[in-house]
């Protein structure tokens, strides 16, 4: 074969070709080009050490692999590094067939939940089904072309089983054109099967040439912009709810700039949080379920909602509570799925473009003044509460007061991981942002075990442009205990990490939402753990310690701030260990109504009370329009 413009073509594996191109793949960011590329994560076996392992040793120099200790972590510290980057930078993770490649499925649905982007190159079983059935293969008795690979297809927007090299010369393009795209991206696969991957092909050279990708940047429909202002200019009491779209946009400035001038107020969704800086006069803070009492209070009074770059889930509307029955919506989106949930007015496009054109379009347009000064004062009182939330004293240990020490002495541009569990409730309504884009709280997939191995990911995304500043993971025991081997995994690369261990003896905030629904402690705190012949307490600080990190316990709050000062000036990685009180403590304001499945029919009377009691709030739910 030739190549049709220089007639030259290389002959190479399909491994080496896949690896080859993606070496010469580059992105500009902020006017300079980088590789798209930033490496990739891997643990290898039979189904892809052999031929991808050998490609990806020729270009080890250009794409590192992190030897990950665990898949599922390798894809939740590939899914941190795309957000640090704002999806505009991609790791690729390479796992073996069978059990190696399922167990990047959760992390693949995490990404595909949060729209981020990374590459999974997951060996497959043989094409030619020769030696069939192979080690690990999971066999369909009725169709043999099924596998657990095809799992993948339900939780990533880009799939694909190569079974020709030539393959590749279409699926890799589209693949990267999937994860770049700003309505579509999200996880990209692709099966390799083991015969598949060191069969030969003669590539065009064209097709390795140095490819420059830029991030598409769509542009409103004219009529739905225009249909947007008059829906705007109608309120009285307008509002935006800013999310995590902003910063993926890079639209943060523009969103401030459109709220200044129009005198609106602004909330954050939990992906939005770090949108604004907590000091700015317009920031009424965070929303819903997770959110303030500020926020909550603005969003029950608002009569038109400008929804900019956020997906709308049930944590940010309250599961649709949070807001008046006659309020109107206009949803600023990249994704036409995203744009038109509730009844929205969709304005989809790009938005940072949509912000600059409704800005000129509104002209010299502002709201009263009164409305701004209602949300400052409630977002005064919200400051207030917080300060006492925080503060550490005579009183249990806490998350909140963890959270403030935190708040208190770490840099203004150290980045705050924080994923399933209480802490990320506790992170959202507590944290003072204190510059933007600096907040990680993975609550899209709410997904335990995110916590130090999203740390890692990010802190190898932050060692490329701050390596003088810190990422710090919040994380309660029980996601610990869930995945803990990255602490390995950041000491072995160099990658430093300062992450708090809040030890509530178990799983203390699903406690808190059984106990709250009426049902009796069962199964969530360890010491409630009705085959736990012998509970006991983990040592966690032995445990960190034996993964190469410093360790150490502290009693309280102020042995912490003195414990975070020792890991700030540290040179690898710190895991500090306190116990917080698993009933006492929690923020409990500024809460919205949730919509949880409570027994309709019970023997027991508190069961029954709070199922009454849940279903009270049922009547003020949006009914979708």
């Amino acid at each position: 074969m030739t190549d049709d413009r220089t007639g030259t073509s290389t002959r190479l594996t399909l491994a080496q070709a896949i690896v080859r191109w993606m070496a010469n793949q580059y992105i500009v960011i902020d006017g300079e080009e980088q590789r798209l590329f930033g490496g990739g994560f891997g643990i290898f076996g039979h189904g892809n050490v052999t031929c991808l392992g050998e490609a990806l040793y020729q270009h080890r120099d250009a794409l590192p692999l992190y030897r990950g200790q665990n898949e599922q972590s390798m894809g939740f510290a590939a899914a941190a590094y795309a957000k640090y980057h704002l999806r505009r930078r991609i790791m690729f993770c390479t796992a073996s067939a069978g059990p190696g490649t399922s167990n990047l499925l959760t992390s693949a649905a995490l990404a595909h939940a949060n729209r981020l982007p990374m590459l999974m190159l997951c060996g497959d079983t043989y094409v030619t089904r020769l030696p069939d059935p192979v080690l690990q293969q999971m066999e369909h008795f009725n169709n043999p072309s099924l596998g657990v690979n095809d799992a993948f297809k339900a939780v990533t927007r880009y799939w694909d089983r190569i079974v020709h090299p030539a393959q590749i010369i279409q699926s890799l393009p589209n693949a990267v054109a999937t994860m770049l795209d700003p309505a579509d991206c999200g996880p990209a696969f692709l099966g390799l099967p083991q015969d598949v991957q060191g069969w030969a092909y003669d590539y065009p050279d064209s097709f390795f040439e140095r490819r420059v990708h830029r991030i598409r940047r769509a542009t409103p429909d004219v009529h739905e912009l225009a249909d947007a202002v008059t829906r705007l200019k109608s309120a009285e009491r307008p509002l935006i709810i800013a999310g995590g779209g902003v910063q993926y946009s890079g639209a943060v400035k523009e969103l401030v700039a459109f709220a200044e001038t129009h005198r609106i107020p602004v909330v954050e969704t939990i992906a939005g949080r770090a949108n604004l800086q907590a000091t700015h006069p317009l920031n009424a803070g965070p929303i819903g379920v997770t959110g303030s009492n500020s926020a909550n209070t603005l969003a029950e009074k608002a009569d038109v909602i400008l929804a900019v770059g956020t997906r709308l889930q049930d944590f940010t509307t309250g599961s649709w509570t949070a807001f008046a029955q006659d309020a109107d919506f206009i949803a600023v989106n990249a994704g036409r799925h995203d744009a038109g949930k509730h009844g929205a007015l969709s304005v989809v496009g790009d938005a940072r473009l949509a912000l600059e054109q409704l800005s000129v379009l509104m002209g010299g347009h502002a709201f009263e003044q009164s409305w701004v000064d209602f949300a400052a004062e409630e977002r005064e009182k919200w400051d207030a509460y917080v300060a006492v939330n925080v503060a550490h004293g005579n009183r249990p240990n806490s998350y909140a007061q963890a959270i403030g020490v935190v708040n208190e002495l770490c840099d203004p541009q150290d980045r705050i991981v924080a994923a399933a569990g209480g802490l990320p409730a506790e992170v959202a309504a507590n944290w003072r942002t204190l510059d933007a884009g600096t907040v990680d709280i993975e609550f899209g997939f709410s997904c335990m075990g995110y916590e130090i191995a999203g740390g890692w990911g990010a802190r190898i995304a932050q060692s490329e442009k701050q390596a003088d500043k810190d990422t710090i993971v919040f994380t309660g025991d029980g996601s610990y205990l869930m995945m803990n081997s990255d602490i390995y995994s950041s000491v072995l690369t160099d990658k430093k990490l300062i992450i708090l261990v809040l030890d509530n003896g178990g799983f203390a905030v699903i406690n808190k939402l059984q106990n709250n629904t009426g049902n009796e402690s069962f199964n969530n705190l360890i010491a409630d753990t009705p085959t736990a012949v012998d509970p006991f307490a983990v040592d966690f600080e032995a445990h960190a310690h034996a993964m190469g990190a410093i360790a150490e316990t502290v009693e309280n709050a102020a042995e912490l701030a003195e414990a975070f000062k020792r890991a700030k000036a540290a040179s690898k990685t710190s895991v500090i260990v306190m116990k917080v009180d698993a009933y006492e403590g929690w923020t409990t304001e500024g809460h919205t109504w949730w919509e949880v499945g409570t027994p309709q029919v019970s023997d027991s009377d508190r069961v029954l009370e709070a199922h009454r009691e849940v279903e009270s709030s049922r009547s003020r739910q949006r009914r979708g329009v």
